[in-house]
């Protein structure tokens, strides 16, 4: 995988997301709703950012990867529909980030 590919196009779905969220979901989202949708973006863009200065470190990458989508894909869906059973899932998203900044540590400390 071409981790800079990937960070590159997740960055610019974050800043799609950003836009359709202040734009598109203005108005239709409650505050509660917008607060959580934008916490979703700003892990995204974080995230999505991390991929690209993590990219020598496949399984740091992997671990972002998979925590954008567990943590910001939960709560885009959980802000724009409600259901908050996927609250659930996002502490695993959670864990994914905190785990791929740890091994992040490591790696760059052994190298």
């Amino acid at each position: 995988m071409n981790w800079n590919v990937a960070g590159a196009m997740l960055m610019a779905a974050a800043v799609a997301l950003g836009a359709f969220g202040a734009h598109g979901l203005r108005g239709r989202l409650d505050a509660y709703q917008m607060g959580v949708y934008e916490k979703a973006v700003f892990y995204h863009f974080v995230h999505a950012l991390g991929i690209l200065l993590a990219s020598r470190f496949p399984v740091v990458c992997w671990l972002l990867l998979a925590g954008i989508a567990l943590f910001s894909g939960s709560l885009y869906v959980l802000a724009v529909t409600g259901n908050r059973a996927l609250g659930a899932i996002t502490p695993i998203g959670g864990v994914c980030f905190i785990a791929a900044w740890v091994v992040f540590a490591f790696r760059s400390w052994t190298k």
